[in-house]
């Protein structure tokens, strides 16, 4: 089954192509706006680059987040679409899915920056067993992540050193981050295809209309 994978969740298009499980081509272009210009582009490159063209795809994963606001609309948008057009399954991998290593085994959990500045840090979480999500994903704060490994060990993957590492002194930390190729490794053993791929935000966007309002 040849797999298309998109990331746009962080400040970068990321797409990788994979074939039976193996992964043909991937590439990673950083840019902080721009990414609905360039996502086409760089999907078509990569494909190319596999040897495939758009209309031998078979499934397509993209990270629903959470992550960039502005990013995951595009990516989530463009899979859903590319998906109707070649009538194929679109798969949602959540960026704390697309951050886990393969073939991570016990209890984990992932934390990715979601609020950087202090004093109102906090991460995107969500919790694994053995590959497969237990839960959906959450913000929480330093203080709630530190007591819940406290009280529940766990292998820890997300931002080595920072204020995770500070705060998690003595917990090993594994560095992870979302990738387009788990996204399609993710994508190309869902069980269920006939799901439609859907934003994942976790809390309302940071951006206000004029008066202050959300939107």
């Amino acid at each position: 089954m040849l797999t298309l994978g998109i990331n746009t969740s962080g400040p970068a298009c990321d797409v990788a192509v994979l074939k039976d499980g193996a992964c043909l081509s991937e590439r990673h272009e950083e840019m902080v706006r721009g990414q609905d210009a360039r996502l086409p582009a760089i999907v078509e490159a990569c494909l190319k680059e596999a040897g495939f063209s758009l209309q031998d795809v078979e499934r397509i994963g993209v990270v629903t987040g959470p992550g960039s606001f502005t990013g995951i609309r595009v990516g989530v948008a463009f899979a859903r679409g590319l998906s109707l057009a070649l009538k194929v399954p679109c798969i949602g991998v959540t960026a704390l899915e697309a951050a886990l290593p393969a073939g991570q085994q016990g209890s984990a959990i992932v934390a990715l920056p979601g609020k950087r500045r202090p004093p109102d840090l906090s991460y995107w979480v969500q919790r694994f067993r053995t590959g497969a999500a237990t839960g959906e994903p959450e913000e929480l704060g330093l203080v709630e992540i530190k007591a819940e490994l406290s009280a529940h060990p766990h292998f820890v993957y997300g931002e080595v050193g920072g204020p995770l590492g500070a705060a998690l002194e003595g917990v090993e930390i594994h560095e992870a981050r979302p990738s387009a190729r788990r996204t399609a490794e993710f994508a190309a053993r869902a069980e269920n295809a006939s799901g439609v791929a859907r934003p994942v935000y976790v809390r309302a966007p940071d951006a206000a209309l004029p008066g202050g309002s959300k939107p």
